[in-house]
């Protein structure tokens, strides 16, 4: 189907579409329909719902759950007793454990915390982060168990997927239990560092902090999370969204659980005798861009670091030792041992002499045995008179012997 043009004598022919003139439905009849792939996986999983495991780390009084109450705008913390001055100190690190289910349009989020109170705060943190690792290591031997098992269906992840590491703005960098942290938990967990109670520090000072922790993060050999590179067809916004976000690194926070006024709006921020401080104005703070990176834009890539490069590290080491061990066992266990005869006593050679004997005997007599031989018969050669022959003929039954001339 098409129709003709003429330009400058020469006639071109136009082609229409094939689906010109056709109806919606018939348009419809030429897709399989595997397009809705997407919208399939989206309706079920906004049907399961999801789970985020979030620990958070650092010395006590750095703002850790001021921080988690402005990101996710829920208090978990509504039970806590504050401790003293002397508590702190002689306190031990411990793992505590909030959950909390939320729901924002229709979409289901299962949020754990993981707060370490007492790390740091005691006068000897040599070792501190101990307790910690051992209860990441702890969460993946049981998934590992969980993965193993025979009913794998529902099974429950309890996975650090992101560890929120406070560094305090008072110093000059990073300080040794920052180091001695960051380097015994970056094979193992999503490390995220950020520069506490940044409105403690000017735009300059901030600046220079960064720097300094980002040259010591170098220096030490730590790993820190690393935001995935973008495709080449992402939008422009999106990619410049990320670069925002990698030079932003280490983020500087401030939190706050007030509500003040400022300009005639109300806003979360922090109110000082010369200003407000606004927790999500980008040029106070990186509060947004840590919430975006977290919740919106990278939470499926962190899980996704946590299962497939810390957990698969895991995995692997555990079936390496598993392995190692059974051939150790398997070379230990030796042969059964060949058990000695018993020597014989002099009865016993004289029974076995005898018996020997027989044998020999019997065997020989076997040796010497001859069949009986048919009776001969005399028979006459006929042509012969009087010549007799002896013949092995059998003897007919009932007769004797006779010699008979022919």
């Amino acid at each position: 189907m098409g129709s003709e043009l003429r330009f400058r004598g020469l006639v071109l022919t136009q082609v229409w579409p094939v689906t010109w003139g056709l109806r919606n439905q018939d348009i419809d009849k030429q897709y399989v329909g595997f397009a809705t792939l997407p919208n399939q996986v989206h309706r079920k999983s906004v049907k399961k719902g999801f789970d985020f495991t979030l620990m958070v780390a650092g010395e006590s009084g750095l703002g850790k759950s001021t921080l988690v109450h402005s990101l996710f705008l829920t208090d978990l913390y509504k039970d806590r007793k504050l401790l003293s001055a002397e508590e702190r100190i002689s306190q031990t690190v411990e793992i505590l454990k909030h959950t909390v289910d939320i729901e924002e349009k229709g979409v289901k989020l299962k949020l754990t915390i993981v707060d370490t109170p007492g790390f740091g705060d005691a006068v000897n943190n040599s070792e501190c982060w101990k307790p910690i690792t051992d209860y990441v290591d702890q969460q993946f031997e049981q998934y590992f168990r969980d993965e193993s098992g025979l009913n794998r269906k529902n099974i429950q992840d309890n996975r650090v997927h992101c560890c929120l590491y406070f560094i305090s703005p008072f110093g000059h960098g990073l300080r040794p239990v920052d180091v001695g942290f960051m380097k015994a938990l970056h094979e193992k967990v999503n490390i995220v560092p950020l520069i506490a109670k940044a409105d403690c520090l000017v735009p300059s000072e901030i600046r220079k902090l960064k720097e300094r922790i980002r040259e010591e993060i170098d220096k030490f050999g730590i790993h820190v999370y690393q935001f995935p590179e973008c495709d080449s067809d992402e939008d422009e916004d999106f990619k410049q969204q990320d670069r925002e976000l990698k030079e932003s690194a280490p983020f500087a926070v401030i939190g706050s659980n007030t509500v003040v006024e400022a300009k005639g709006q109300r806003v979360r921020g922090r109110l000082y005798p010369w200003g407000i401080v606004e927790v999500e104005n980008q040029a106070h703070c990186d509060f947004v861009k840590l919430r975006n990176m977290l919740i919106r834009t990278h939470m499926h890539d962190l899980k996704d670091v946590t299962c497939d490069v810390h957990y698969e590290n895991y995995r692997a080491h555990c079936i390496q030792q598993m392995t190692s061990k059974l051939t150790q066992d398997s070379r230990m266990e030796s042969a059964i041992p060949i058990l000695p005869l018993p020597t014989p006593d002099a009865e016993t050679e004289k029974l076995i002499r005898m018996k020997d004997e027989e044998y020999r005997r019997a065997d020989l007599g076997a040796l010497l045995y001859l069949p009986p031989q048919p009776v001969p018969r005399p028979h006459f050669v006929p042509g012969v008179p009087g010549f007799p022959i002896l013949t092995t003929h059998p003897k007919p039954r009932g007769q004797g012997y006779r010699l008979k001339p022919f």
